[in-house]
């Protein structure tokens, strides 16, 4: 038995938010990079760790936040800290527990970078809609994302 297939509107909805997710990501990472040879997952990471109290979140924890596993954002800090723009601390009381905390240079990275970033989401993205097509959106994506 064939399983039921997705209607057209449903399939092109798909289809359209992973070919635009795709493209919206490649398009910013490669401003990022060119701009600042700051990859979008780092800036990601980055700001994740900025929005924390401390500027430091728990491993699994940030893993969870930037969409990575554990074994990715190891790979991905560990080029954060050759750069110097983040550092690893133990957690208190938990001696197997580690913090990614950012530096002082992240930050300055970060906030250089934030104007591309904003500009170009603009550009790609926000800019090409009405206020009205941006909020509903929004609220689609809350909506989505509720549980």
């Amino acid at each position: 038995m064939t399983p039921p297939q997705l209607s057209p509107p449903e399939a092109a909805a798909w289809s359209g938010l992973l070919r635009t997710h795709a493209a919206l990501v490649r398009d910013v990472d490669g401003e990022l990079r060119a701009a600042h040879g700051l990859p979008l997952a780092w800036y990601d990471v980055l700001c994740e760790l900025a929005e924390a109290p401390g500027r430091r979140m728990r491993m699994g924890e940030l893993a969870a936040r930037v969409g990575l596993t554990r074994a990715g954002l190891t790979g991905l800090v560990d080029r954060l800290e050759a750069r110097g723009l983040v550092e690893r601390r133990p957690c208190d009381g938990d001696a197997r527990g580690t913090y990614a905390v950012a530096t002082a240079e992240g930050m300055r990275q970060l906030e250089v970078a934030h104007t591309t970033h904003r500009d170009a989401i603009r550009r790609r993205y926000t800019g090409r809609l009405t206020r009205a097509q941006v909020e509903q959106l929004g609220g689609v994506w809350r909506r989505l994302l509720a549980r």
